[in-house]
């Protein structure tokens, strides 16, 4: 046991004056591993591991002070943006339930706690390599399961029968009986006669739903599909993957940060150390480790394909060249632009295949619309908009959803939302926090002299693509605002900034 947790403690340079620092040291990189297991599949899981690690720092810092804190400009731009958006909750139409959401606000400690419990280059190594890993669970079931199909998809109901009375149409799938998963007809039936009533989850296109049917409404007995008052029903084979999480949004976006973590890794050791001598500026190489690579972001893509979200993609897209461009090789640069036409295409015909016919964007336009008109009709909204969630409250009083014809959501675009719940000086904030990320990451990849180790070449890379994608993905959707993405996204970011600073320090021994 000591001689194990020696290992831990040289991997992780735990170095406590005292056993109790150590332990807490050891526990905090614990339960960062831990997190980094459990962000691609649970936001309960992952924020329940953050939550204990960050205690465990806490009190390390407390009470077995570990040296000062040092700030920069990212620090600052970030705790700027925080407090912003403190001080529009503060000033917000519904001062309480703003104040509420900056719980959700606080993912981005986890950041910090990345930063900070990440002290030796192996150490990031092994968060990144699990969270990559652990992905890969999902990852790897989502085209097993639409191969299998599941649920019930009806077709020809009618609206006098059960399910229709209840407001299921033609083309819903049912999913769930009373939480009991359903797989036929007959095991709809007998779900359905267990109880009075029965909450019935269907699938459809704009999202889960969930309805109450009646057993009294069931029809006289001869068969199932008769008694259901649908034609027929058969195993759906179509839908938009969500992983683990239950949404496809969610979903596409944390694959593209981790997406990008793996195309960050693949390339470098694809390209392996730089050689002016060749032609790419790189020694290409075909390792194992490039093959594993390969494997898993072909698995990612295919994953991200059957989410069917365009941005997520385009993201994805975005990050490879912003990954290709930092790597300083203008050939490099022209076979990825040529690879992206092709990739496009199939891409784009896969997602009219995976998008489902009666899904439009006539609701996203109208909420971009309301949103920037809601950002920019008063000098109030301007400066701190109108608070975080106050719209569902206040939405009749700020003329959204058609007037209640449209589900109750948000604005669909990150930067309209910040505007309009924040301001725009908290946009302006968070796109120069943005800005100086990124730039921090690029500025390390160009000093690489080419004889860094390639797995941490290639976290800073993904690191780099990954905040490129998720600035892309943003415009179109609110990717802040899912805690799953926010955590995926600060882990990451902390990561490749904690790695660039190590990286550094190599350089200058």
């Amino acid at each position: 046991m000591e001689t194990f947790l020696q290992k831990i403690d040289d991997i992780v340079d735990i170095r406590g004056e005292s056993a109790a620092a150590r332990w807490l040291d050891r526990a905090a990189f614990i339960f960062l591993v831990i997190l980094a297991a459990a962000a691609p599949h649970s936001i309960a899981a992952s924020q329940s591991a953050w939550l204990i690690g960050m205690t465990a720092w806490a009190a390390r810092a407390i009470f077995f002070r570990r040296g000062r804190f040092s700030h920069t400009a990212i620090d600052l731009a970030l705790f700027v943006f925080i407090g912003w958006t403190v001080l529009s909750s503060i000033f917000s139409y519904e001062p309480a339930v703003s104040i509420d959401k900056l719980r959700g606000v606080g993912i981005f400690l986890v950041l910090y706690f990345a930063y900070h419990n990440v002290r030796t280059l192996k150490a990031a190594k092994i968060v990144a390599i699990m969270l990559v890993a652990s992905a890969m669970v999902n990852v790897v079931w989502q085209p097993v399961e639409r191969l299998l199909g599941r649920g019930v998809q009806l077709q020809g109901v009618s609206e006098s029968g059960p399910l229709g009375k209840a407001g299921i149409v033609t083309g819903d799938t049912i999913l769930r009986v009373d939480g009991r998963r359903v797989s036929t007809a007959e095991e709809v039936i007998t779900e359905l006669s267990a109880a009075p009533t029965a909450e019935v989850l269907i699938h459809r296109a704009a999202g889960n739903k969930t309805f109450t049917v009646d057993r009294a409404d069931l029809l006289p007995i001869r068969d199932a599909t008769y008694q259901l008052g649908v034609e027929r029903w058969h195993t759906n084979h179509r839908w938009r993957a969500t992983g683990f999480y239950g949404h496809f949004t969610t979903y596409s976006e944390v694959l593209q940060l981790i997406g990008s973590l793996v195309l960050g890794m693949l390339i470098a050791f694809l390209l392996g150390r730089r050689r002016s001598d060749k032609p790419l500026g790189f020694e290409l190489r075909l390792s194992f480790p490039t093959v594993v690579c390969a494997l898993a972001f072909v698995l990612i893509c295919v994953a991200l394909l059957l989410s069917g979200t365009r941005g997520s993609q385009l993201g994805l897209l975005a990050s490879g060249f912003a990954i290709v461009t930092a790597l300083r090789s203008r050939r490099l640069l022209v076979i990825a632009l040529c690879l992206a036409i092709p990739v496009a295409a199939v891409g784009y015909f896969a997602l009219l295949q995976i998008r489902e016919a009666d899904e439009d964007n006539e609701y996203r336009k109208t909420m971009w619309t309301d949103g920037v008109r809601l950002a920019t009709e008063s000098p109030r909204h301007l400066l701190v908009g109108v608070g975080m969630d106050s719209i569902k409250a206040r939405w009749q009083e700020f003329d959204l959803f058609n007037k209640g014809w449209m589900p109750m959501g948000h604005f669909h675009s990150m930067p309209i939302q910040l505007a309009a719940e924040r301001g725009l000086p908290a946009l302006l904030l968070w796109c120069v926090f943005l800005a100086l990320v990124f730039a921090r990451l690029f500025r390390s990849l160009r000093q690489d002299t080419g004889d860094e180790d390639l797995v941490i070449r290639g976290i800073k890379l993904g690191a780099l693509g990954g905040l490129t994608g998720f600035f892309v993905g943003g415009v179109v959707h609110y990717n802040l605002g899912d805690g799953e993405v926010a955590l995926v996204f600060y882990l990451l970011t902390g990561l490749g900034l904690k790695v660039a600073e190590l990286a550094s320090r190599s350089d200058n021994l």
